[in-house]
């Protein structure tokens, strides 16, 4: 059942997450609560080591907390099965890598089309889809080409594509622009804010680059796993 849609998309309700690293136990995540709305573009920025990616990956379903509750659309992630946290994440959640993670087999079309696949989208449809997609990130001409043939940019464009194939509620962005030239980085980062206007998706990024802080709306600063500062710009 979905909450109200004025309610939070994805919320952690003082979440903390450690490792175990030789013999120390290190605290990545210390009780933390953030929720995220529709339509929002959150950076979450930090120094390396201040929780950003875990912080990302306890939101997107990807790790469970030792501590507190994540909640989807009201939802308790901790008492979902792997299952059915899975079906979550492929349907209400996009990804956006630092390393693209694109499969290297498969063409750029295959690779956005992926996620519809796992939905149990007939082949019209996903293929339907997957052009929309390469021609609303210009790279319609390219649908036939693998990866490894790909500039950065277009890889990374790819991959905004795919994270957007299921139509997610929010996409989760772990330092998209870390592996992109300046130009090109910028090309991607008002790509991400016209689909964020265009469609109402939130996009949540752990950065270090200043370019998404500026265009963020709102700045959930990380210091030692913690929050120090959330400000709505």
């Amino acid at each position: 059942m979905r909450t109200d849609p004025a309610g939070p998309l994805v919320a952690a309700d003082g979440v903390s997450r450690s490792y175990v690293l030789g013999a120390a136990r290190v605290a990545a995540v210390r009780d933390v609560s953030l929720a995220v709305r529709p339509g929002e573009f959150i950076a979450l920025q930090g120094p390396s080591g201040s929780g950003k990616s875990t912080l990302l990956n306890l939101l997107g379903l990807l790790d469970r907390p030792d501590a507190g509750e994540v909640r989807v659309e009201g939802r308790d992630g901790q008492a979902l099965s792997e299952n059915e946290r899975s079906d979550l994440r492929r349907d209400r959640f996009g990804f956006i890598f630092q390393t693209f993670n694109l499969i290297p087999v498969l063409t750029a079309e295959e690779n956005v089309a992926y996620p519809q696949v796992l939905a149990g989208a007939d082949a019209a449809a996903r293929r339907e889809r997957a052009k929309e997609l390469l021609a609303s990130v210009g790279l319609d001409s390219k649908a036939d080409v693998r990866p490894d043939l790909l500039s950065g940019g277009e890889r990374q464009r790819v991959a905004i594509a795919r994270a957007l194939a299921n139509r997610p509620a929010v996409v989760f962005a772990d330092e998209p622009t870390a592996n992109l030239d300046s130009r090109t980085a910028d090309d991607i980062l008002n790509l991400m804010r016209r689909f964020n206007e265009a469609y109402s998706v939130a996009f949540l990024f752990a950065t270090h680059d200043p370019r998404v802080v500026e265009r963020a709306r709102r700045i959930v600063r990380l210091h030692d796993g913690a929050i120090e500062s959330d400000v709505t710009t």
